[in-house]
C-alpha cells in the first residue's frame, strides 16, 4: 500500500487550514476601530503608547510593525486588526499541528503512514482546528484588534512545544525545545497572561513521558507543575521589579547616587547572575542549573519587551496611562494597583459596606507612594500611608469570599436572597427602631421589598443592626450558580451547543442564555420556543448547533480516556485551568459590564482537541463493520457537518466587515463640538473615551479637542498629563500642583456644615480646597472639638491633613468677556447670559476627580468651551450644572444660559439652537449603520439610544423656529440612517409619531406608529400564549410582561388622542384585549379591569356593543370592591375603609360619565342606581 510522508502532509495540510481559517477572518475582520478596549489598543499600538495595566508591549509593538502597512491614517486600524487575524490563523495552524501529533502518537509511530492512518491522523486534525475556527467566542477575537486573539497564538504555541519538548526529550539537545518554552513564557506577559495556563498541562506531558502512572507522583506532578506556574507569575517577575524598585531607592536616597543608577545596578546584578550560573553550570557539569538558569535567562529575554512600557512612558507620550516610568511604578502596574482588591482564599465579603469601621482596627497600612524629588534628588513618600486607609470590619470577613464587590449589593441580594439582621443589644430598648424592623421584615415576607429598597434599609439602618455576611454555603452557592455556571459553562455551551441572542444576560430566561435548537430541551429551559418576537427569533446571534460539536467533543474525550490516558490528563488540566479554574481565580463581580466569554477561549481551544479525536473514535468504529473507504465517507458526514453547522449559523453574526460604527461615533462626538476653539469634552466609559482616543491619536481628526475622562482624572500622573499641550490642544490650566494632588493627597474632602449660609465665590473655594493652611485641614477642626495632643495620635495622619469645605453653597460668576470672545453662545443669546451660576455641592464630600473638573472649571474662566459626553445623568459628571446645557448634537455644551429641567422629563437635558443643531447633524457620517448586510452588534445599537432621542429634539426644535421642512428631514433621517428592525429600543422612536403629525405628515406617523404597534404585539403575543405553558416561568417574565403591556397600551391611547385613522383603532384595543386578558391573576382583576378604563370611551365610538361588555367588566371589578369593603365596614379600620369606599364610589361615578354620551337612559338609571345602594 502507497505510504504517505507524515511530516511533510502534516506541514502542507496544516499550512493549507490555516490559510483557510486567515481568508474567513479576513473576510469577516473589522475594517477600522471597534467598541471596548480595541480603539484604545490601535491607538497605542500604532504609536507605541501606553495602555491600561497590566500592559500588552509586544502586542503594541507587533501592532506598530503591522500598521506601518497602511497606506492612509484611516487603514491604521485595518491593518492591526489584521494582526488578530494573523495570529489567530497561526493559533489554528499550530492546533492542527498539536492534534496531529497527539493522533499521531496514537495511530502510528512510523514516519511513513498509511492513506488510512494519514486519513484517521488529518482528519481528525481538520475537524478540531475547523471547528474552533468557527466556535463563537474564539472567531469574534479574530476580527478585532484585541490581545486574546495573540494570546491564544501564544496557548497553542506554548501547548504544541511542550509536545515536541517531550517527543524530543531523550534526544541529546531535546531540552533546546525546553528553552524556546521559556522564551515563549517570557513573551506571554508583553500580551496577555492566558498563555501561562498551558505550563501545568506541559508539566504533566513531561511527568507521563518520564514516570510511571501512580496516584503519589500524579498528584505531585500536579503540584510542581502548579508552582512552576505561581512561581513564574506571582513571585519571579514581581519580585525582579519589586528588587529594582528597592534597590533604586536605596541607591538615590542612602548612598546619594543620580536616579536611575539603583535600575542599572540592578540590571547589571542580574546579568551577572545569570553568567556567573551558567559559566559555575558549565564547568562543573551541572546540567540541571545550567538548564533551570537557561529558562529562567530566556523567561527575562521575553519579558524584555516590558522594557517598552517605561521607555515610552519617559517619552511623556499623549496616552500614558500610570505613567509607570521606573521599577516601582512599574510593577504596581504589573500588579494592577489601581483596581479594587480581590480576595481569594479569606477576605472581606459586600456586606462590609453596611457595617461601618472595625471596632479594634478602624485604619490598615496603605503602600508608601514614592515619587521623585528633583529638589531634593530623592525619591520621597507623598502619601499619609501608615493607617492611610479604612480597614475592612473584620465581622464581615471570611473563608471563601466569592461576593467582595460593594458595588455590586444589590445584585447580590437579587440572586442570591437578603442577609439576615436583628437589632443590636444596645438598641432594643428603642420601640420606634423595633416598630420600624417589624413592619420592615413583614414586608419582606410577604414579598414586598426590592432588592434596591432592601439595599437602602441596610444601608441607613446598618449603625443600629447586627447584619449578617454571606455564609460560607451562600458564597459556595454563588460560585457553583453564577460564576461557574453562568460565566462559564454558559459561555462554554454558547460555543459548542447554541446561543439565545447577543443580549447581555442579567438573569432570566429570555436573553443571553444557551440554546441547543432541540425544541423539547429549549422549552424546558427556556420557556416556548415557538411564536417569539422576531427581535428574539430573528437576532442574527441566535445560533443554534442541535449539541453537534458537544456531543462530538464528548466522544472525543471518553475516547481519550479509554485509550490514550497519558494524554488525557494533560488536556483535562489544560481544559480546567483556561476555564474553571480562571474563573476561580478571577473572582468576577456579578454582572459584568459585558460578557465575559473572550477570556476563555483556551477551554474551547483544549474542548476542540476533543473533538478532533472524535473523529478516530467514529472512524474506528465504523471502520469494523463497513471498511476504511466507506467509513471516511460515514464519518466525514458525521464529522464535519459540525464546522459546516458553525460556520453557516456564526457568519452572520461574526462578520463585521464594512460596519464603521464605532468610527462613526466617535467623529459624531467631535462634528458636534466647536472647531478650533479649543474645546474641552468630559467623557465618561470607556466606548466614548476610547473612541475619541482612536479618531484623533490615528486618523489625526479633530485633535484641537481635548478629551477627559472623568474616572482617569482622579489619578495624579493623567492630570499632570492634561497640563501637558497634546497636537493642538492647549494644556489644561489648573491652580493645583502636582504635589496638592498627588497620590493620597486630597483624594477626598469632606463636606463641614460651617457657613451654610454663604456662598462662595467658585476661585475662594478653590482656594480654600487647594490651600495647605493648617485651618483647611480635620486637625484643625479636631482640635477646636476638644481632641488633644494624645487623642490625636489614635486618628491616622490621612484624616488629620484631610481637607474640608465649610460650605456646599458655590457662587461661578460669568465672565461675559470671555463668553463673547470664545463664542460659546450665538450673538443673539448674548441677553440670555446670566450674572452667576449656583452650584449646590454635596453634603457629604467631594472625589479628587470632582475637585480637579472645579478646578479646571475655575481656571478656564469661560475661555474654551466645555462639553459633555453624556451617558449619565448624575449631577456631578456635569459639575452640578445640568441647568446650564445646551445639545450640540451628540454632546452637551456649558452655557451660561439657565434651562430648567421639566421634572417630568428629567432626561430631556439643555437647551438646543435649532438651525446650529442641524447644520452639525448634516455633517454626520454614520458607518454604513443602515446596511441590512453589516451585524449591528449590541453595542451600536444601543448608542442609538443618544442618536435617535436627539434627533427627535432636534426636530421639535425646528419646528418651533418654524423650519418644518428640515424638521421633517431630520426625522426621516433618523429612520433612513437607524433602521427601526435593526436597533429597536422602541420608546425613543414613539415620540416621532406625534412630531411627524405635528408636521401633517400623517402617513409618515402612522407607518411608524404601526411598525412599533406590530413589534410591541409581537411581545404581547408570545406572553400570552405562553402564559399558562408548563415551562414558561411567570416569575421571570412578570417584569417583560407589564413593561410590553404598558407599552402598548400607552401607544395605543396616545394613537387615540391623535384621532387619526380612528376607526382602525378598534381592532387595535380588541386585540389588546383579547391578549392581555390572560393577566388577570397577575395584575389583579381589579387593576386590570381598571386600566382598560382608557379604551372605554373610543370603543363605545367605534362599536357600542363592545364598549358596553368592555363597561360590564370594569364596573363589576368596583361593585366587588365596593360589596366587599361594605361588609368589612364593622372592622377596626373603619375611617380607613370608609376612605376607600369614597374613593370606590368616585371612580363609579366617572365611569358612568365616560358613558353618558353613548348610553340610553334606561341603562344609565340601572348604573346609577347600583352606585345608589352603596351611597345609601
Amino acid at each position: 500500500m502507497k505510504k504517505i510522508n507524515y511530516s511533510s502532509a502534516n506541514t502542507i495540510l496544516g499550512i493549507i487550514v490555516s490559510i483557510f481559517s486567515f481568508a474567513v477572518f479576513s473576510l469577516t475582520v473589522e475594517p477600522t476601530a471597534s467598541y471596548w478596549d480595541c480603539a484604545e489598543y490601535i491607538s497605542t499600538s500604532a504609536k507605541l503608547q501606553v495602555g491600561h495595566p497590566p500592559g500588552a508591549p509586544l502586542f503594541q509593538m507587533l501592532g506598530a510593525i503591522f500598521s506601518t502597512f497602511a497606506f492612509e491614517s484611516d487603514q491604521i486600524a485595518l491593518s492591526i486588526n489584521m494582526m488578530s487575524v494573523t495570529s489567530s490563523a497561526l493559533t489554528i495552524l499550530f492546533l492542527f499541528w498539536s492534534i496531529s501529533h497527539l493522533i499521531k502518537g496514537f495511530v502510528s509511530i512510523k514516519k511513513n503512514i498509511s492513506i488510512i492512518e494519514a486519513i484517521k491522523i488529518f482528519g481528525s486534525s481538520t475537524l478540531g482546528s475547523l471547528t474552533f475556527t468557527f466556535t463563537d467566542s474564539f472567531w469574534y477575537n479574530a476580527v478585532e484588534a484585541e490581545v486574546y486573539a495573540m494570546a491564544s497564538l501564544i496557548l497553542s504555541l506554548l501547548f504544541w512545544l511542550g509536545l515536541k519538548w517531550v517527543e524530543n526529550i531523550e534526544s541529546e539537545r531535546g531540552d533546546k525545545w525546553l528553552i524556546l518554552i521559556s522564551f515563549v513564557i517570557g513573551l506571554s506577559f508583553g500580551v496577555h497572561f492566558m498563555g501561562l495556563l498551558a505550563i501545568p498541562a506541559i508539566g504533566l506531558l513531561y511527568y507521563f513521558k518520564k514516570y510511571t502512572f501512580n496516584l503519589g507522583s500524579f498528584l505531585l506532578a500536579n503540584i510542581i507543575s502548579i508552582s512552576i506556574l505561581l512561581f513564574i507569575f506571582k513571585l519571579l517577575l514581581p519580585t525582579t521589579l519589586s528588587i529594582f524598585g528597592y534597590v533604586e531607592v536605596f541607591f538615590v536616597n542612602e548612598i546619594g547616587l543620580p536616579f536611575n543608577y539603583g535600575t542599572i545596578f540592578s540590571a547589571i546584578l542580574l546579568i551577572l547572575t545569570i553568567y556567573y550560573l551558567l559559566n559555575k553550570s558549565f564547568r562543573e557539569n551541572k546540567y540541571m542549573l545550567n538548564t533551570i538558569t537557561l529558562c529562567v535567562t530566556f523567561i527575562f529575554i521575553g519579558f524584555s519587551s516590558w522594557l517598552m512600557i517605561p521607555i515610552r512612558s519617559n517619552a511623556n507620550t499623549v496616552i500614558n496611562e500610570n505613567a509607570p516610568s521606573d521599577a516601582r511604578s512599574l510593577l504596581a502596574y504589573y500588579n494592577l494597583e489601581q483596581y479594587p482588591d480581590t480576595y481569594l482564599f479569606r477576605g472581606p465579603m459586600y456586606s462590609d459596606i453596611y457595617s461601618g469601621q472595625d471596632e479594634n482596627e478602624p485604619y490598615k497600612d496603605d503602600k508608601p507612594k514614592y515619587e521623585r524629588d528633583y529638589k531634593k534628588n530623592k525619591y520621597v513618600v507623598v502619601n499619609d500611608w501608615k493607617k492611610g486607609k479604612l480597614n475592612n470590619n473584620k465581622e464581615h470577613v471570611g473563608f471563601f469570599p466569592r461576593m467582595w464587590s460593594s458595588e455590586n449589593a444589590v445584585n447580590y441580594l437579587d440572586f442570591t436572597g437578603f442577609l439576615d439582621f436583628s437589632i443590636k443589644n444596645e438598641f432594643k430598648d428603642q420601640e420606634q427602631l423595633i416598630e420600624l424592623v417589624n413592619q420592615f421584615k413583614s414586608s419582606v415576607d410577604t414579598n414586598d421589598i426590592t432588592s434596591e429598597e432592601y439595599h437602602q434599609f441596610l444601608s441607613t439602618y446598618g449603625s443600629y443592626l447586627d447584619i449578617s455576611k454571606p455564609s460560607l454555603i451562600a458564597n459556595l452557592k454563588y460560585f457553583l450558580l453564577f460564576q461557574v455556571n453562568k460565566m462559564y459553562v454558559r459561555y462554554f455551551l454558547w460555543n459548542f451547543a447554541g446561543r439565545q441572542n447577543d443580549i447581555q444576560w442579567r438573569g432570566g430566561s429570555e436573553n443571553g442564555n444557551w440554546l441547543s435548537g432541540l425544541d423539547f430541551i429549549d422549552k424546558y429551559r427556556l420557556g416556548p420556543q415557538t411564536n417569539l418576537p422576531t427581535d428574539l427569533s430573528e437576532n442574527k446571534a441566535r445560533n443554534t448547533y442541535y449539541f453537534i460539536p458537544l456531543i462530538l467533543g464528548l466522544i472525543g474525550l471518553v475516547f481519550l480516556y479509554k485509550k490514550d490516558v497519558k494524554n488525557f490528563w494533560p488536556l483535562i488540566v489544560l481544559f480546567l485551568f483556561t476555564g474553571l479554574a480562571l474563573k476561580f481565580y478571577l473572582n468576577e463581580r456579578i454582572y459584568e459590564p459585558r460578557e465575559r466569554d473572550y477570556a476563555l477561549v483556551g477551554s474551547f481551544y483544549t474542548f476542540c482537541i476533543f473533538i478532533g479525536y472524535s473523529f478516530l473514535s467514529i472512524f474506528n468504529f465504523i471502520e469494523k463493520k463497513f471498511g476504511g473507504y466507506t467509513s471516511l465517507a460515514i464519518t466525514s458526514i458525521l464529522c464535519l457537518s459540525c464546522p459546516v453547522v458553525l460556520a453557516t449559523y456564526n457568519w452572520d453574526d461574526h462578520d463585521r466587515s464594512n460596519r464603521y460604527t464605532a468610527q462613526s461615533l466617535a467623529k459624531a462626538y467631535l462634528d458636534s463640538i466647536d472647531e478650533d476653539k479649543q474645546a474641552i469634552i468630559y467623557t465618561i466609559g470607556d466606548n466614548d473615551t476610547f473612541a475619541l482616543w482612536y479618531a484623533q491619536e490615528i486618523e489625526n481628526y479633530r485633535t484641537d479637542v481635548r478629551t477627559i475622562n472623568t474616572s482617569l482624572l482622579a489619578t495624579d500622573w493623567y492630570m499632570d498629563q492634561m497640563k501637558r499641550k497634546a497636537y493642538k490642544s492647549d494644556p489644561i490650566l489648573s491652580s493645583l500642583e502636582h504635589n496638592q494632588y498627588a497620590y493620597g493627597i486630597r483624594d477626598y474632602i469632606k463636606f463641614e456644615d460651617i457657613i451654610d449660609s454663604t456662598r462662595w465665590d467658585l476661585k475662594d473655594f478653590i482656594s480654600w480646597v487647594s490651600s495647605d493652611n493648617e485651618r483647611t485641614k480635620y486637625k484643625f477642626l479636631l482640635k477646636q472639638y476638644g481632641y488633644d495632643q494624645e487623642e490625636l495620635k489614635n486618628i491616622p495622619l490621612f484624616t488629620q491633613n484631610m481637607v474640608y469645605y465649610p460650605t456646599n453653597k458655590i457662587r461661578f460668576y460669568v465672565n461675559k468677556e470671555n463668553v463673547i470672545n470664545s463664542g460659546i453662545i450665538e450673538s443673539a443669546d448674548y441677553d440670555k447670559i446670566v450674572e452667576y451660576i449656583d452650584i449646590d455641592l454635596p453634603k457629604s464630600g467631594l472625589y479628587k476627580n470632582q475637585i480637579l473638573m472645579l478646578d479646571i472649571l475655575s481656571k478656564n474662566d469661560w475661555k474654551r468651551p466645555i462639553y459633555f459626553t453624556g451617558g449619565s445623568y448624575k449631577e456631578s459628571e456635569y459639575m452640578w450644572m445640568k441647568n446650564y446645557l445646551q445639545l450640540d448634537g451628540l454632546v452637551y455644551k456649558l452655557v451660561p444660559i439657565e434651562t430648567p429641567i421639566d421634572e417630568n422629563n428629567p432626561y430631556k437635558m439643555g437647551r438646543i439652537e435649532a438651525n446650529r443643531m442641524y447644520d452639525i447633524v448634516k455633517k454626520w457620517g454614520w458607518g454604513n449603520s443602515q446596511s441590512s448586510t453589516i451585524y449591528h452588534d449590541p453595542e451600536t445599537r444601543k448608542n442609538s439610544i443618544s442618536f435617535r432621542s436627539n434627533l427627535q429634539r432636534l426636530s421639535e426644535s425646528l419646528i418651533e423656529v418654524g423650519e418644518f421642512e428640515k424638521a421633517e428631514e431630520i426625522l426621516d433621517l433618523s429612520f433612513e440612517k437607524m433602521p427601526l428592525h435593526f436597533f429597536g429600543y422602541y420608546t425613543l422612536s414613539e415620540p416621532y409619531i406625534k412630531t411627524y403629525y405635528s408636521l401633517d405628515r400623517f402617513d409618515k406617523g402612522y407607518s411608524l406608529y404601526k411598525e412599533i404597534e406590530n413589534k410591541y404585539f409581537e411581545y404581547v403575543q408570545y406572553y400570552s400564549d405562553s402564559y399558562n405553558n408548563e415551562n414558561f416561568k411567570i416569575s421571570e417574565n412578570a417584569e417583560n410582561i407589564y413593561t410590553y403591556t404598558e407599552r402598548l397600551r400607552s401607544l395605543i391611547e396616545n394613537q387615540i388622542q391623535s384621532k387619526h385613522k380612528f376607526v382602525e383603532i378598534e381592532s387595535s384595543i380588541e386585540r389588546f384585549i383579547k391578549l392581555t386578558t390572560v393577566y388577570k391573576d397577575l395584575y389583579g382583576s381589579y387593576d386590570y379591569y381598571n386600566y382598560l378604563t382608557s379604551f372605554l370611551e373610543p370603543l363605545y365610538e367605534l362599536n357600542m356593543d363592545k364598549g358596553r361588555i368592555l363597561y360590564n367588566d370594569i364596573s363589576l371589578e368596583i361593585l366587588n370592591r365596593l360589596s366587599l369593603l361594605k361588609s368589612s365596614g364593622n372592622s377596626t379600620n373603619k375611617e380607613y375603609i370608609e376612605r376607600l369606599i369614597d374613593d370606590e364610589i368616585y371612580n363609579f361615578r366617572d365611569l358612568i360619565k365616560n358613558i353618558y354620551g353613548f348610553e340610553n337612559e334606561s341603562f344609565l338609571a340601572q348604573q346609577i342606581n347600583k352606585l345608589n345602594e352603596f351611597i345609601n
